[in-house]
């Protein structure tokens, strides 16, 4: 069975990811809002009926701001752990599923096999989703790479990396001194070097796609991120395609 995702929007404005197999679907992240959310859908041919659920990775407001009224507009249940689900400011009627890092659950033809990372935040995972023999992994808001998330992501088909900021352009960027530190922190953000890295472990002959997202729109540019992953891509015998996820627009519809 195939896997068929877009990510609807990707970075600190607002975070949702979209991920189809067969006739059914979840979106993980929920930081459009309610009305972006269902326009960015109608414009690349997501059919909002095949949603079964919203999966929470954390609670940060670029990951939830839309959730309370696209819940209720949807009627799905929210999945997420118990600490993520308590940080959520607006969480209004919405039913909550209780999920934890380490075990795998299902939803319809989807399994989910959440993971521990690092980020300030009350309980955040990374996820690698599984349809058949299709595996799509993502990770991102995680300022450090542990040998538990390389263990979780090795052997998926397809792979969704953080590749937040450009070292450089954070160090003379505008930011102040306490929010650089937050970033480069083992509880912030992958930089692009930091991504690509991941990246070079994780490259293998069944790659087939490979998307950057959580890109900093003050502290990174799209070209630098994909020239640092292209350059991990072509140290070894991977034909992955690439591509970087943007802000204001959502992605293609892409296939593993």
């Amino acid at each position: 069975m195939e896997i068929r995702f877009c990510l609807l929007g990707s970075g600190s404005k607002g975070n949702c990811l979209y991920v189809e197999a067969g006739q059914n679907a979840v979106l993980i992240d929920c930081g459009l809002s309610a009305r972006q959310t269902l326009s960015r859908l109608e414009a690349r041919g997501l059919s909002p009926h095949l949603i079964r659920a919203i999966i929470l990775t954390h609670e940060h407001r670029d990951h939830v701001q839309g959730l309370r009224v696209l819940a209720q507009r949807l009627r799905v249940p929210v999945m997420c752990t118990g600490p993520t689900w308590r940080g959520v400011p607006d969480q209004g009627p919405t039913r909550q599923h209780a999920i934890r890092a380490g075990r795998p659950f299902l939803i319809d033809g989807l399994a989910f096999h959440p993971f521990s990372i690092s980020h300030d935040a009350a309980d955040p995972v990374g996820l690698v989703i599984a349809a058949g023999q299709a595996r799509l992994g993502l990770a991102t808001d995680l300022g450090v790479v542990t040998h538990l998330v390389r263990h979780h992501l090795a052997g998926c088909q397809g792979l969704i990396l953080e590749h937040n900021h450009d070292p450089q352009m954070l160090a003379q960027g505008p930011y102040q001194q306490w929010l650089k530190q937050r970033v480069r922190s083992n509880q912030g953000h992958l930089s692009n070097e930091q991504g690509a890295e991941l990246l070079g472990q994780l490259r293998h002959p069944q790659l087939r796609r490979v998307v950057l997202a959580h890109l900093s729109e003050v502290n990174n540019r799209p070209e630098l991120a994909g020239r640092a992953a292209a350059q991990a891509l072509a140290q070894g015998n991977c034909a992955a395609r690439l591509s970087v996820a943007r802000q204001h627009e959502p992605s293609q519809v892409l296939e593993i």
